[in-house]
């Protein structure tokens, strides 16, 4: 549904219709990011902009075009955020690694009653200002939605989540915040205290950056990490990472630490896969792969979508997201001939 279908109350007049099109249009991905950092899913998000939009073109005549037109919109997609997860019986996603020790053991029965995080497409950060937008933000845009960022405020209730993006991602201050989300400044100022603590513990200040493009060594380890998998080569993969790297698999809850746990896995894994072709893509600001795994007509299946954190020369962190029906958000075809 567009956000002027004719057959919901909206703006009176053709032109009013096409105003609210022509201004509202412009902040779509930006709301689309926010509502991703609220739940922690590509899929809730564009649900979550849809009827930000919706919710806007019906009550547009009645917006105060003195205000910030952004601002109205980002109140009315945190409010609905908020009332989504409100809605849930668990308002935070996961990763493997936030429910439990690190295990040797093979995967088991994939763990469908858990809420898993999802990645997020780069190509819907086109056009997105990298930067933060004022001084006043702890983090640019760039690191706020890098995967371990986002996995982190997840863990957080959700009006502390939603006043640490305001003001530690957006720049807000705490009485613009209050404004949006009601309350007082002071209590803004409380809910963003507690957010920042319980951060800080999970997401610690002086972590490296992901770099914003990849360096010549970074390419020839993404080279070598397709290369890898596509041959079914498991030295070459162990030989690409950290001696502390890890690896998850959701909605496996299990997951790995260190190159000899992390080959005990794989060459087992890898002994009842028909082989795999891996397809570059980006996903939360970093390099990722999608994966395709040879199906019994020959045909290549989507299988997964791999994200990798690369420290200077080696690779840190790999999360596979065993979810095919990621591939639409990524615009990639279900299977390859």
């Amino acid at each position: 549904m567009t956000a002027s279908d004719p057959s919901r109350p909206g703006p009176a007049s053709q032109q009013a219709n096409q105003a609210f099109e022509r201004l509202a249009e412009p902040f779509r991905r930006e709301l689309k990011v926010h509502c991703y950092r609220m739940l922690g899913s590509v899929h809730e998000a564009e649900d979550l902009v849809q009827e930000t939009y919706l919710r806007a073109w019906r009550s547009f005549e009645s917006f105060d075009h003195s205000g910030s037109l952004r601002a109205w919109l980002y109140r009315i997609a945190t409010n609905a955020c908020l009332n989504a997860l409100a809605s849930r019986k668990r308002a935070q996603r996961h990763l493997p690694d936030q429910l439990g020790a690190a295990t040797e053991a093979l995967p088991g029965a994939p763990a469908t009653d858990i809420a898993w995080l999802e990645p997020y497409p780069d190509l819907e950060l086109q056009g997105i200002a990298d930067d933060a937008p004022t001084p006043e933000a702890r983090y640019a845009s760039r690191e706020a939605v890098e995967l371990a960022f986002v996995a982190a405020i997840q863990q957080l209730p959700p009006r502390q989540r939603a006043a640490l993006i305001l003001c530690d991602v957006l720049g807000w201050s705490a009485a613009e915040s209050a404004t949006l989300l009601g309350g007082t400044t002071a209590s803004i100022n409380s809910a963003l205290q507690r957010a920042r603590e319980t951060l800080a513990s999970r997401y610690p200040d002086g972590r490296p950056p992901v770099a914003s493009s990849p360096t010549p060594a970074h390419q020839l380890l993404l080279s070598r990490y397709l290369q890898a998998w596509e041959g079914h080569d498991l030295d070459g993969f162990v030989a690409l990472l950290k001696e502390d790297a890890t690896v998850s698999m959701p909605p496996w809850p299990q997951w790995y630490v260190g190159r000899e746990a992390i080959r005990s896995v794989f060459e087992t894994l890898w002994k009842t896969c028909g082989g795999q072709r891996l397809v570059p893509t980006a996903a939360n600001g970093q390099p990722a792969f999608a994966s395709y795994e040879r199906s019994r007509d020959g045909s290549w299946a989507a299988h997964s979508i791999h994200v990798l954190t690369l420290g200077p020369d080696a690779i840190a962190n790999v999360t596979l997201f065993v979810e095919p029906r990621l591939f639409a958000a990524f615009a990639l075809p279900m299977r390859r001939t």
